[in-house]
């Protein structure tokens, strides 16, 4: 199970990728196109040419996840296709996940306490 928890990396690959590909054929994608490792424990989301359809890669410690989500009547919101990748928050994920347009999701700012208690 993917939990985006604060302390989770994800990365977006911006370019579409052969949706044929499974566990094994995106992991080997995750170095060249990302330049990471796939076992690292980060989020790598990968897009379909079809804007309606997301796969997801994880490591969990125990063995590689794959999610495979496709919206019925809509589509996901993407950055635009180009090269690249890009790195977006955990709470920018979830509304990616759930099909909202997660480039609204702006961290609230925090100040730091200047005395405790």
């Amino acid at each position: 199970m993917i939990t985006p928890g604060a302390d989770l990396q994800v990365y977006i690959a911006t370019r579409p990728v052969d949706f044929r590909k499974g566990h094994d054929g995106l992991a080997a994608l995750v170095q060249p196109m990302f330049g990471l490792d796939p076992f690292s424990g980060a989020a790598f989301v990968f897009r379909a040419k079809r804007a309606d359809r997301v796969k997801i890669l994880v490591w969990d410690r125990t063995g590689l996840v794959l999610v495979h989500k496709r919206l019925e009547g809509c589509k996901f919101v993407w950055p635009q296709v180009r090269d690249g990748v890009m790195r977006i928050s955990p709470a920018m994920f979830a509304a990616l996940f759930e099909g909202l347009d997660w480039r609204l999701v702006r961290p609230e700012g925090s100040r730091r306490p200047q005395l405790a208690g």
